[in-house]
């Protein structure tokens, strides 16, 4: 009977656990970064001004609705800067503005990095990360 007990708490511990894994990402189809979109920006949500230009971006999701970004971002001046998400938004296929998660990184002058970022779950798939300067 004990040997039953074990067994059945070690088989739900394992369903748990395998549920509890994160679910894989994909890459979501590539928008052009010369597309124009013109979705309302009724709301005037614009990230912080900054020194950070977005060079390219692959935009990632799993069947969660969880939805990342990898950037190439630049920091266009010629001292240290540090990125935070107060810098960068998403448009949503919506319209809607979502900063991603919390991000704190220094970046050189003149350098460039690629940064994986987390935007939450969300109903829409991501269309572009911009900054503005």
């Amino acid at each position: 009977m004990i040997k039953r007990i074990i067994s059945s708490l070690w088989l739900l511990m394992l369903a748990v656990n395998t549920q509890a894994a994160e679910e894989a990402l994909t890459i979501d189809s590539v928008v052009p970064n010369n597309m124009e979109l013109a979705f309302p920006n009724d709301a005037n949500i614009y990230p912080d001004i900054s020194d950070f230009k977005v060079l390219n971006a692959v935009l990632m999701s799993n069947e969660n609705g969880e939805r990342w970004a990898m950037i190439t971002i630049k920091n266009q001046s010629s001292g240290r800067r540090t990125l935070t998400q107060k810098h960068l938004l998403a448009l949503t296929a919506n319209g809607q503005r979502i900063a991603p998660m919390k991000l704190s990184e220094s970046f050189d002058g003149g350098e460039t990095l690629s940064l994986t970022l987390a935007f939450g779950e969300n109903k829409f798939p991501l269309l572009n990360v911009y900054t503005r300067n």
